[in-house]
C-alpha cells in the first residue's frame, strides 16, 4: 500500500505528460467519469489523492475542488467499509489479548478519535489508504473518520490544486510538486502540525482510563 502508489504514480506521470493535450480538451462529462475511477482506485491503494489534485487542479483549476473532496470522501467510505470484511472487530480482539497495552491505546483513541484522525489527515506525507483503512480496523467511529479525515484533507488539497494551476508546465508540476518557497513552507507547517497534534495523544496521560 506504499510501494505501489509510487508505481502508479509514475505511470500516470508519464501518461499525462505525453498526452497533455488530450486531457485539456475532455469535457467535464469525462472528468467526473475519471473522478469516480480514480476513487476506487484511491480507495485501493493505487493514487495518491493529493497527487491527484496537481493533475486537477493543472486542467481544471479551482473548479475541480468538488470532485477531489468527492473522490476524498468516496474513498474514505469504501476503505471504511472495507475493513468490515477484514473482520476489524476480531482483529481488535486478538491484538488486546495478545498485547494488552493495546486495549489501553485503543480506550484513549476513542476519547480523541476527531482530533487524532484530523491531525493524521492533515499530513501530507502519512499514505492515504493507510491511514483510512488504521481507523476503521481500530473501531473509529464512520462519522468521526469521515468527520476528521474531510477537514484534515481540506488544507493540503486546496495547496495542491493552487499548485498545479499555478504551474506552467505538467512535466515540470509533476516531476517537482513542491517547487516554490510558499508551497514547501506550507507544506513544513502542515507536517508540524500534525506530528505535534499526533505526539500530543501520546503524551497526554491525563486521557488514560484508571
Amino acid at each position: 500500500m506504499t510501494i505501489v502508489p509510487l508505481v502508479t504514480t509514475s505511470i500516470i506521470t508519464a501518461w499525462a505528460i505525453n498526452h497533455e493535450k488530450i486531457l485539456r480538451e475532455l469535457p467535464i462529462e469525462w472528468w467526473l467519469g475519471v473522478t469516480v475511477l480514480l476513487t476506487l482506485a484511491s480507495a485501493s491503494a493505487l493514487t495518491p489523492p493529493t497527487f491527484l489534485a496537481l493533475v486537477y487542479g493543472y486542467f481544471l483549476g479551482w473548479s475541480s475542488i468538488p470532485m477531489l473532496f468527492v473522490l476524498n470522501i468516496g474513498a474514505i467510505a469504501i476503505i471504511y467499509v472495507s475493513a468490515h470484511f477484514l473482520h476489524a472487530a476480531s482483529v481488535r480482539s486478538y491484538l488486546i489479548q495478545v498485547y494488552p497495552q493495546v486495549g489501553t491505546l485503543l480506550r484513549r483513541f476513542y476519547k480523541n478519535e476527531l482530533r487524532l484522525i484530523f491531525f493524521a489527515k492533515l499530513s501530507p506525507v502519512l499514505p492515504f489508504a493507510i491511514t483510512n483503512l488504521f481507523f476503521a480496523m481500530a473501531g473509529a467511529r464512520f462519522k468521526q473518520v469521515l468527520t476528521g479525515g474531510t477537514l484534515g484533507m481540506i488544507p493540503r488539497t486546496v495547496l495542491a490544486v493552487w499548485a498545479g494551476k499555478e504551474a506552467q508546465d505538467i512535466r515540470y508540476l509533476l516531476e517537482h510538486p513542491n517547487e516554490g518557497l510558499a508551497t514547501k513552507l506550507v507544506l513544513i507547517a502542515l507536517i508540524v502540525i500534525s506530528t505535534v497534534g499526533i505526539g500530543y495523544f501520546f503524551k497526554d496521560k491525563s486521557t488514560v482510563e484508571s
